[in-house]
């Protein structure tokens, strides 16, 4: 019943098409995270570059700029990808095509450690925002982050198109509302001739430390531009989720990354341009850094201290951009939400991850994907306090290395192509489209290379040593089925398991003589086996006794055989008579059967004891030993058994009988 609530009823596979997003709804799916990162992106130049003061500002629209010409080449670089490979496997895929399995395996590790990275961003992000006007939310910012992340795991988990309905409107209202903002502003100064100032612009900025200048002032800058490249994040998104597109689905991904770069170029250079104007004033620590403050002032985000000088005293407005900037930051890592399972599923059909994560949950989503990402997340926002400048220096650094090797693959790939012959006109299309790659490659690796100098001591190396795990786990995990087909391959060359048993030996597990011994008797009797007995372990003189009685009055045609437990165990005693049965027939199959109970009640499992389970567990990995469970269902199992949906672990079950030690 709680799954129905959070998750929905579930979807049958046929309707998978029904799912398919058109591009009005695929752009807040798959491009909330780049759109949205305008609101933290800014902010950060502006943060980085406080510690020289407020003259390294001058720098800001210069660092925006660049960062924008990155994106517009990085945009025009993947609507290449999305058309040359369309099945959803992004950079993963051209980089595994054209540089092999290994280099496909770096690029995997860097997304996958990027897309958690965007949900604890944008998620601490949004706490940040959010709190500028609701102070209990800067109070209790990890509350607040993990709370979100959890709403948003079960709004995806309710299915891609659905979700995407959900986040349309917040993301289409937030975009309005930056743009209205940037173009009211701009109206303001450059047409009415007013002077709009936000509320730091009269605080002095205290510089850290000895004036900068030459490489230190150098450095800094680099720095700046590369925490402001965290507007690039989630472009890659579009690539992977090229097959939730309707068709033409390669084109309608092109038109929706393109739709996407030019909103969020617009939002970033615009907001940079009214901090400028308005002289807004951020600092890493303003307790210390800004001077001329009110007592207790606190600092309110880049675009909180816009929104207030540009409207003024229209609160409404004010409040608009705020709460929708904070909700959209919210729904923002919806991008890695739809980026990680998708990978994550690709990576599994490789062999490269659990094969749990390859199958689609109840609402045609990969749920487990959709579960693990969350996980992730949370820990990230509890290990780093939600603290967005924190997080902000592990970011990133993932994104470039998949972006520096998918745009080399994608050249090695226009090289191939070329190398066919194709005629004239398509020559032509494939040399543009090589060039544009090339700058591609040379823009990325170059932000690449500034991001791993200016970061790696404040964070970066986190995010390349869990890069480094994850290569490492994937390539354990494919050795292990590999080693495993191979091992299932030989036996069946060598036909193994293909001789029959020369008999069947069937053992009765009996604790007591009592309705389910009896079934666990009669269904035995029924498989006809060669040699059929009954076995119970004395932990009791006198229940033994007892029971021994019981079954000579009985009159059962089955013999019943007593193991002695001198330390009162069962698991051991009946492993090592199994093992005695096998040793004098080694040709024999075993069959052990186990009598238990069926509960309807998850307290009654505590009332019921779990030697069942410890039993299969250990008589799994004896060879040719066969476990049976024969179940007695409980009264208490009827509310179950009736309804017509049993939600998984509802049934539980403990092995009948007396208590075993």
């Amino acid at each position: 019943m709680a799954k129905r609530l959070l998750v929905g009823r579930p979807f049958r596979t046929d309707r998978l098409s029904h799912t398919l997003l058109p591009k009005r709804i695929a752009l807040p799916v798959f491009a909330s995270d780049p759109m949205s990162s305008v609101a933290y992106a800014p902010e950060e130049i502006l943060l980085t570059l406080s510690v020289a003061g407020v003259a390294a500002y001058a720098f800001s629209p210069w660092i925006a700029v660049v960062v924008a010409l990155v994106m517009i080449t990085v945009v025009a670089s993947y609507r290449q990808n999305v058309h040359a490979y369309p099945s959803g496997g992004g950079d993963y895929e051209v980089v595994t095509v054209n540089h092999g399995r290994r280099w496909g395996l770096v690029v995997a590790s860097a997304l996958l450690v990027d897309y958690v990275l965007t949900v604890a961003v944008s998620i601490s992000s949004a706490a940040a925002n959010i709190g500028s006007v609701v102070p209990f939310v800067a109070t209790h910012k990890v509350e607040f982050a993990v709370g979100a992340i959890v709403i948003l795991t079960a709004m995806n988990l309710r299915g891609v198109r659905e979700a995407g309905l959900l986040f349309a409107v917040p993301t289409y209202a937030f975009v309005l509302g930056i743009l209205v903002m940037v173009v009211w502003g701009a109206t303001r100064v450059l047409l009415l001739g007013d002077e709009i100032r936000a509320e730091s612009a009269n605080f002095e900025l205290l510089e850290e430390g000895d004036h900068l200048s030459g490489l230190a002032l150098v450095f800094l800058v680099l720095r700046a531009f590369s925490s402001g490249s965290a507007a690039l994040t989630g472009v890659e998104a579009i690539s992977n989720g090229v097959p939730a597109f309707r068709k033409p689905k390669s084109r309608n991904a092109a038109t929706t990354l393109l739709w996407m770069g030019l909103l969020a170029i617009v939002m970033f250079l615009g907001l940079i341009m009214l901090a400028s104007v308005t002289e807004a004033k951020l600092a890493e620590d303003p307790g210390h850094q800004l001077l001329n403050a009110p007592p207790g002032y606190e600092q309110k985000t880049l675009v909180a201290q816009l929104a207030n000088a540009v409207f003024g005293d229209f609160d409404p407005a004010i409040l608009y951009v705020i709460f929708f900037t904070g909700l959209v930051l919210v729904l923002a890592a919806n991008t890695a939400f739809n980026g990680f399972p998708v990978l994550g599923s690709i990576l599994a059909q490789d062999r490269y991850l659990p094969r749990q994560l390859h199958t689609r949950g109840d609402r045609l989503a990969f749920s487990n994907g959709i579960v693990g990402l969350a996980t992730f997340a949370i820990v990230l926002v509890v290990a780093f306090d939600a603290e967005v400048t924190r997080l902000i220096q592990l970011y990133i650094v993932g994104v470039f290395v998949s972006f520096v090797l998918s745009q080399s693959g994608m050249i090695r790939h226009w090289n191939r192509l070329l190398r066919d012959s194709p005629p004239p006109e398509k020559a032509r299309r494939m040399v543009r489209s090589r060039a544009v790659n090339a700058f591609g490659l040379f823009m990325t690796a170059a932000v690449l290379v500034i991001v791993l100098i200016t970061k790696f001591v404040h964070g970066a190396w986190i995010a390349i040593a869990a890069m480094a795990v994850l290569y490492a786990l994937m390539t354990a995990i494919r050795k292990h089925y590999d080693r495993v087909a191979e091992e299932l391959r030989a036996m069946e060359a060598n036909k193994t398991n293909a001789t029959l048993p020369s008999r069947n030996h069937a053992i009765v597990l009996v604790s007591k003589l009592h309705l389910p011994t009896r079934r666990a008797l009669a269904y035995a009797r029924a498989t006809r086996p060669d040699v059929l007995e009954a076995v119970t372990v004395n932990v009791d003189d006198a229940d033994t006794r007892g029971l021994v009685a019981a079954w000579e009055k009985e009159d059962f045609s089955v013999p019943l055989k007593v193991v002695e437990s001198p330390y009162r165990e069962i698991t051991k005693p009946v492993l090592d008579y199994v093992k005695r049965v096998r040793t004098d027939n080694p040709r024999d199959v075993v069959t052990v059967y186990i009598p238990e109970y069926v509960v309807g009640h998850w307290w009654e499992q505590f009332l019921h004891n779990q030697s069942a389970l410890r039993l299969k567990g250990r008589l799994l990995f004896q060879p040719g030993v066969m476990v049976t469970s024969v179940p007695w269902q409980l009264a208490s199992s009827e509310r179950i058994r009736d309804r017509d949906e049993v939600a998984p672990g509802a049934i539980r079950r403990g092995l009948s009988g007396k208590d075993k030690r």
